[in-house]
């Protein structure tokens, strides 16, 4: 009976002790960043960058990409997953925004399903045409919409926020286009930079490179202020769609349940990383604003992000199974 009675007090004494135990030894494996979309698009970029620095200041970090309908299916993967502090995912817009008012169904919920761990950075979307079609300002654009309605192609990464901004671009110009559904975002940057789509709206960080070598021709922006990185090109506000805002944003949760313990030392360190300054000059020319917090910081912009777009879809009446 006694001996029954100590092991009983040593399994408490152990479970009261367990997330700052964790905490010291953690990690001891590599842990995994789950991407929820493909490889080379916006995320995936930033997923890398993030990887790779606290495979330095924490531990060894293995990025995998998990595609599909709209960043769902990775994401449902990590709300599965054991609450240990292994399995992380990079969090976006779409995924914790986008998602909960698109998809039906859904057996995960953005807010419940995950532990927000640190919100690193915000990137407007640009509208960008290809190179060769002859427009030059987003007034030019809206204008040839509405004398050639349904002619101009718009290409865009299925459930995502490119396609939630192209939805509301549309609703708020009242032009018409045709709607070409990618899997992915480099797919939809590859064809147009190559001419086979008109126009798409991407975040920043995976145009500025193809801007630059002027593969592809910037027409706005759509933050209320102008990139740093793009001077002279408009926001769309200037241009005469009026606050119109699509920001992209990046992230870091893990399973709901995941100890605190685990979530602060990481917290921690992506924020340390987040001042660093290389880290601060590489997202400055990924035209990037960092967006270093706590964890509770990070759940309440989270929570807002469902309602943002919410109108948005009930007005386009877009549904995905």
């Amino acid at each position: 009976m006694l001996g029954f009675r100590a092991a009983l007090v040593t399994v408490f004494v152990c479970a009261g002790l367990s997330g700052p135990v964790a905490a010291q030894t953690y990690p001891t494996k590599p842990i995994k960043l789950i991407v929820p979309f493909g490889a080379g698009g916006p995320v995936d970029v930033m997923a890398r960058l993030v990887a790779q620095r606290l495979s330095v200041s924490v531990g060894a970090i293995v990025v995998e990409n998990r595609p599909g309908q709209g960043g769902t299916l990775g994401a449902r993967a990590v709300a599965a997953a054991d609450p240990d502090g292994y399995t992380l995912m990079m969090a976006t817009s779409t995924t914790m925004g986008v998602s909960a008012n698109l998809y039906k169904n859904l057996d995960f919920d953005p807010v419940k399903s995950f532990a927000p761990i640190a919100l690193i950075s915000s990137v407007p979307v640009v509208l960008v045409v290809r190179p060769t079609l002859p427009i030059k300002t987003t007034e030019e654009l809206i204008e040839y919409a509405k004398a050639n309605p349904g002619k101009l192609n718009f290409g865009f990464p299925t459930g995502t926020l490119p396609h939630l901004t192209g939805e509301l671009f549309r609703l708020r110009t009242g032009i018409d286009f045709a709607f070409i559904p990618y899997k992915a975002a480099n797919n939809v940057v590859s064809d147009l930079v190559a001419g086979q789509i008109d126009f798409t709206f991407e975040p920043a960080s995976v145009l500025i490179g193809h801007i630059e070598d002027g593969k592809t021709r910037p027409l706005g922006v759509t933050s209320l202020h102008r990139l740093t990185q793009m001077p002279n090109v408009p926001t769309l506000d200037e241009s005469g769609v009026k606050n119109f805002v699509s920001i992209s944003w990046s992230g870091v949760v893990a399973p709901a349940g995941t100890p605190s313990a685990v979530i602060d030392k990481l917290n921690a360190a992506i924020n340390a990383e987040l001042k660093s300054g290389d880290m601060l000059a590489t997202l400055l020319r990924l035209g990037a604003e960092v967006k270093a917090g706590t964890p509770a910081d990070f759940a309440a912009f989270i929570a807002g992000e469902a309602p943002k777009w919410a109108d948005v879809i009930k007005s386009s009446g877009m549904k995905l199974e």
